[in-house]
């Protein structure tokens, strides 16, 4: 038998740890049991989901992005240009942070924060909830409609009322449908901040949903109802004189040129109250049940809710905050005084136009003129929000 003998143990350097290596400095979300990001200052004392998810997901220079816009546009515009729109927000004109080789983004006194990012979502609206409450709309919408089909609600309805919903209540889902893709849609790339975005491609979920769900009805109408004309809304949206002033203003609305900030306060803050409520709300939804119909109510109410708990609600937090502006104040009231000056007018010439449609149901809503002083009064309370004085033009 051989044996082998135990060598003695060498004599090898052993690693000693001095804490300056990488990776050694324990930071308060570097441990595994963090869930929470700290590169922002949370709207509360708690930072939400909603946020995680959404602030700062757009990198900007001004932030983050230390390196300078690594993208730009063929006009020689970089990332997402501030002027694109000619609100301002305090911090958009002052100079971005010079870069240089390993400057790490040279950190400066009191930058690169701009009240710009100091928008959220009342809503908090992201890709989970924006799914989750289209999808539980929908489901509502199609039970509603469902139970009326089966127990036969539809012949109930007065031959008037009848006409009146193939062409006018069906024209309303061409509005829906050019706002959502057109204004919203199209505005949603815009934005100075991903929350804006956000808040803006939400918004034009809502507006094609809710086109959707009239396209829907009106097929359904055309199944259920003897005689239904499921193409008339298209004659009405593009001849009756009734609707020629609306689809005046939806179309400029569409042809604003190189400014988002005045197609959202045209369309949510002018245009909605001062037309879309006026005909949802104080017309149809005031007219249905006398017209023996229960059922249109609950889809236009959908519609309804979206904008006057939903989009009205962000759209007032993201333009509020600039009539307070500490640096720009004066310059975002006198800005949006004049975009009130030139849509509001527009507006009621264009409600006047359809002020016939309020003769057309056997069973009368309330008075046109009434109809409107409530749509005014609501259009007020919405210009106090901002901080705003109703203009003049609204006596009209």
């Amino acid at each position: 038998m051989t044996s082998t003998e135990e060598r003695p143990e060498r004599s090898v350097p052993k690693p000693v740890f001095t804490d300056a290596e990488a990776g050694a400095k324990e930071f308060p979300d570097s441990g595994p049991g963090a869930r929470r990001y700290n590169y922002f200052k949370p709207a509360k004392r708690k930072q939400t989901h909603y946020e995680d998810v959404t602030v700062e997901v757009q990198p900007d220079p001004r932030h983050y992005l230390t390196q300078g816009w690594i993208y730009g546009f063929a006009d020689g515009s970089r990332g997402y240009p501030l002027t694109w729109t000619k609100l301002k927000a305090w911090g958009v004109d002052d100079p971005e942070p010079e870069r240089g080789p390993g400057s790490g983004g040279k950190p400066i006194e009191n930058w690169p924060a701009h009240g710009w990012h100091e928008f959220r979502d009342p809503n908090e609206e992201w890709e989970l909830t924006m799914y989750r409450n289209n999808a539980n709309v929908v489901r509502q919408v199609t039970q509603n409609v469902e139970n009326a089909r089966n127990a036969k609600a539809f012949e109930q309805w007065t031959q008037n009322w009848v006409r009146f919903v193939e062409r006018n209540v069906g024209a309303w889902m061409h509005i829906e449908h050019v706002l959502g893709l057109y204004v919203f849609a199209g505005c949603n790339r815009s934005g100075p901040t991903n929350m804006h975005n956000t808040a803006m491609v939400v918004n034009s979920e809502h507006k094609i949903r809710f086109a959707q769900d009239l396209a829907l009805y009106n097929l359904t109408l055309s199944e259920e109802i003897e005689g239904f004309d499921g193409s008339a809304h298209t004659a009405a949206w593009n001849s009756d004189a009734e609707w020629q002033g609306v689809r005046k203003v939806v179309e400029e609305i569409t042809a604003i040129e190189d400014d988002w900030g005045e197609m959202i306060f045209a369309t949510n803050i002018v245009f909605e109250p001062l037309l879309g409520e006026l005909f949802r709300s104080n017309l149809v939804m005031q007219s249905a049940a006398g017209n023996g119909d229960y059922v249109t109510p609950t889809v236009m109410g959908a519609g309804e809710y979206d904008f006057a708990q939903r989009d009205l609600r962000w759209t007032v937090a993201a333009f509020a905050p600039l009539t307070q502006d500490r640096e720009f104040a004066d310059h975002n009231k006198q800005l949006f005084d004049s975009w009130t000056a030139k849509w509001v007018p527009k507006c009621l010439e264009a409600a006047r136009t359809m002020q016939p449609l309020w003769s057309q149901p056997d069973a009368k809503p309330p008075r046109f003129e009434d109809s409107l002083d409530r749509a005014k009064s609501r259009f007020a309370g919405i210009l106090s929000d901002l901080g705003l004085e109703p203009p003049k033009e609204l006596n009209q």
